[in-house]
């Protein structure tokens, strides 16, 4: 396929390159996937391995990205929030000596029954299908992300941790959301290994593809477009894993359905500070934040795994969503209720002395939810017949999509 670069492009201008350079990075870009350009292949000095291919780089979708487009204003809310933010949102944080632990839900190797609890786990384990494995390990792997995580909360302007151990209730909450968060990962990846039932090093590529990759909300550096998408987010989790928590209770794990409702109900608490923060942004400034909130909306929520890889499959993380709606864990219907949802939690239809912009912006957030669910029909009724793929995360054994 021939690409066509203009000469004139922003990233020619920002990286100090000639016109006269395009041709040979034309050469060097490859495609890994229709829908995405690496676009991190644009370098030079890369050695090509011994397959002939060169290492693999993580995909970019090609769109503009926008950086700091708050206004220095708006800043100064963020910091005249500090107070609030310590009597309002570190109270949903949790003492450490107050937290469970993965070790809580896990065999104790420093018992003589550890051996004997182990072989209890791998037992239960074998009832659960493999379709619900590869939505359970799709969930893991997006926890385990978290040092992405963490990094975009740290972009945000106006409540970034600028020091590492900076003593703002910004730096604080962000910190200790990272912590509680880090023991979600640790717990379903301590219990896939002990199942028996997936292949380890195929997940752990996985984790370090996807870290490598990052991710790309498009939040602008923007709280009031970050924190929204936190909100849904951790919604949006929340469903997953107590979805994760009803099917393994099915299967008839009832430790794994504990572990993944108490993770649900972590990502639950964590939702309610997210939101608060947008319902406070919303009484100080309901027409800035009510076009944020518009603003995310038309560019559709990524899932924060959206670059999924494991060094094989192109499209992994579509593959991991199909089962993962099919199985009712988290689906187009969850995603339109998650709007819906946060329209009435924030109020929005009874936001008024919004400006003309603001009216227009409050007008589509409240009708989105139908809209939504009318595509969602649509594409069921054109939906292909269901097919089997292999994941590598099981064996390359098949499942249904």
């Amino acid at each position: 396929m021939a690409l066509k670069l203009n000469p004139n492009a922003p990233f020619l201008r920002s990286h100090n390159l000639s016109p006269s350079a395009l041709p040979a990075m034309a050469n060097n870009l490859s495609l890994r996937s229709p829908k995405f350009f690496i676009a991190s292949t644009l370098r030079s000095g890369s050695k090509v391995v011994e397959n002939g291919r060169k290492p693999f780089m993580p995909p970019r979708e090609v769109h503009v990205q926008v950086t700091h487009s708050m206004p220095p204003q708006k800043i100064e809310i963020f910091k005249s929030m500090e107070q609030w933010a310590e009597e309002n949102i570190l109270v949903h944080l949790k003492p450490v000596e107050k937290c469970w632990q993965p070790q809580d839900f896990l065999p104790d190797p420093a018992t003589d029954e550890f051996e004997e609890q182990v072989k209890e786990l791998r037992e239960r384990a074998k009832e659960i299908p493999d379709d619900y494995f590869v939505v359970l390990i799709g969930d893991m792997i997006t926890e385990e992300a978290l040092p992405t995580y963490q990094t975009m909360l740290n972009t945000l302007d106006g409540v970034r941790d600028e020091t590492g151990a900076s003593l703002t209730s910004w730096g604080i909450w962000t910190r200790a959301w990272t912590a509680e968060e880090n023991r979600h990962g640790d717990l379903l990846n301590k219990y896939l290994y002990l199942s028996g039932r997936v292949d380890m090093k195929q997940i752990e590529k996985s984790i370090q593809y996807l870290i490598g990759s990052g991710m790309d909300p498009r939040t602008e550096n923007n709280p009031y477009l970050g924190f929204i998408y936190t909100s849904f987010q951790e919604r949006a989790t929340f469903i997953s894993h107590g979805n994760t928590a009803r099917l393994a209770k099915e299967y008839g794990d009832l430790k794994l359905a504990q572990i993944c409702g108490t993770i649900a109900s972590d990502e639950k608490r964590h939702e309610t500070a997210y939101t608060k923060i947008v319902e406070k942004l919303f009484e100080i400034d309901p027409d800035g934040t009510v076009l944020a909130f518009a603003d995310m909306m038309k560019k559709k929520i990524s899932m924060p795994a959206h670059l999924m890889y494991d060094g094989k499959d192109d499209n992994l993380f579509e593959n991991f969503s199909g089962v993962a709606q099919r199985l009712g864990v988290y689906t187009a219907k969850d995603y339109a209720d998650i709007v819906e949802f946060l329209v009435g939690r924030w109020r929005i239809e009874e936001l008024s002395g919004l400006s003309g912009e603001g009216r227009k912006a409050q007008d589509y957030v409240c009708g989105l939810p139908p809209r939504i669910r009318k595509l969602e029909e649509r594409a069921q009724g054109r939906a292909k017949e269901a097919r089997s793929i292999p994941f590598s995360w099981i064996h390359d054994r098949q499942v249904m999509i």
